[in-house]
């Protein structure tokens, strides 16, 4: 018997026909996310789900799911997999570290720029008819080179957003969990600080920290009321790292002077009032989005999803103890 997989949205076709050669595949192929119920109803009899962060994959779906034996998360992140849940019941979780580091680099460093030299800001009034002509006071913005930047979370993609600063002249500063070695920070050029203090002394402060219960608002109004009223904050990480209703207060009354955000604290609704706010540049969650990094993803989730099913090790496996507990004699 082949095993029975559900895949919760379309994906690249060459990733698709690699799971088609091994397994029964139901695939979501509407450009919208199931529903709960249907969520519950399509896994019912599968042998394995590709999800999405979208998917909220609970004990709740877990039992409606009794031969379930992988959850493969076609994201990095997974808080939306109840994983304590699913190590109870012996299901490997998976995700795909790694293949969106560069991408999500590239994305953070789109939104610098914007946000700094006012680009979306401008885009809009010339395309309005509001642009008076060139004058040497309208619209100035904040230089990027020779400034500080200050990273919060100094994993792959904090890694490869502080090397891309190497270009700007700027100065980086870190904060993370763990502090790197000398011999890293050296390599990134990078110093590192207590949060208050980076979020004092930053003018773009970037956050790459992971989400968890912990960092939960990360970045709340105590936070915001430290950074410079000449600051930025840019998040391409996770959305409820942010308090986003404090953030449109500090945005509104000049506490700081920007953002630039990829990611919302209750996607993909926004924060009431921050879509009016000029000095705030709003991209819908794109730090993946090309067509390599997508596809690469979907191959490694892919892979991910058939390593189980076929006996072996996933390469990414979020929850080692299910594992190390199926190799105990």
């Amino acid at each position: 018997m082949r095993p029975k997989v559900l895949v919760t949205r379309e994906l690249p076709r060459e990733a698709l026909e690699r799971l088609e050669e091994h397994c029964d595949v139901d695939l979501n192929g509407e450009d919208r996310p199931l529903t709960r119920e249907e969520l519950k109803r399509r896994i019912r009899d599968k042998d394995g789900i590709l999800s999405m962060l979208t998917d909220r994959i609970d004990g709740e779906l877990m039992d409606a799911a009794p031969n379930l034996k992988v959850i493969s998360n076609y994201a990095v992140g997974f808080n939306n997999i109840d994983v304590k849940e699913a190590t109870l019941r012996g299901i490997p979780v998976t995700n795909t570290p790694g293949v969106l580091t560069e991408s999500t680099a590239d994305l953070t460093w789109a939104l610098i720029m914007d946000v700094a030299r006012r680009v979306s800001e401008g885009d809009r009034v010339t395309r309005a008819g509001r642009w008076p002509g060139w004058s040497p006071m309208w619209m100035l913005g904040q230089d990027v080179h020779g400034a500080t930047l200050g990273i919060i979370g100094m994993g792959r993609i904090g890694k490869a957003v502080a090397r891309r600063a190497r270009g700007f002249d700027m100065q980086v500063i870190y904060y993370s969990r763990t502090r790197l070695s000398e011999e890293e920070e050296r390599a990134l050029r990078a110093s590192y600080r207590p949060l208050p203090d980076l979020l004092r002394q930053a003018d773009f402060v970037s956050l790459h920290a992971p989400y968890s219960e912990e960092t939960h608002h990360l970045i709340g109004p105590a936070e915001l009321a430290m950074m410079k009223s000449t600051a930025y904050l840019i998040n391409t990480a996770r959305g409820p790292l942010v308090d986003e209703q404090a953030l449109v207060r500090a945005l509104r009354d000049g506490q700081i002077a920007g953002a630039g955000l990829d990611v919302y604290e209750r996607e993909p609704e926004l924060a009431e009032g921050l879509a009016e706010l000029d000095n705030v540049v709003l991209s819908p969650h794109l730090g993946s989005s090309t067509r390599g990094t997508r596809l690469r993803m979907a191959k490694v989730a892919v892979e991910n999803l058939l390593a189980p099913l076929q006996g072996k090790r996933p390469p990414h496996l979020v929850n080692e103890e299910v594992w190390r507990r199926r190799r105990t004699p």
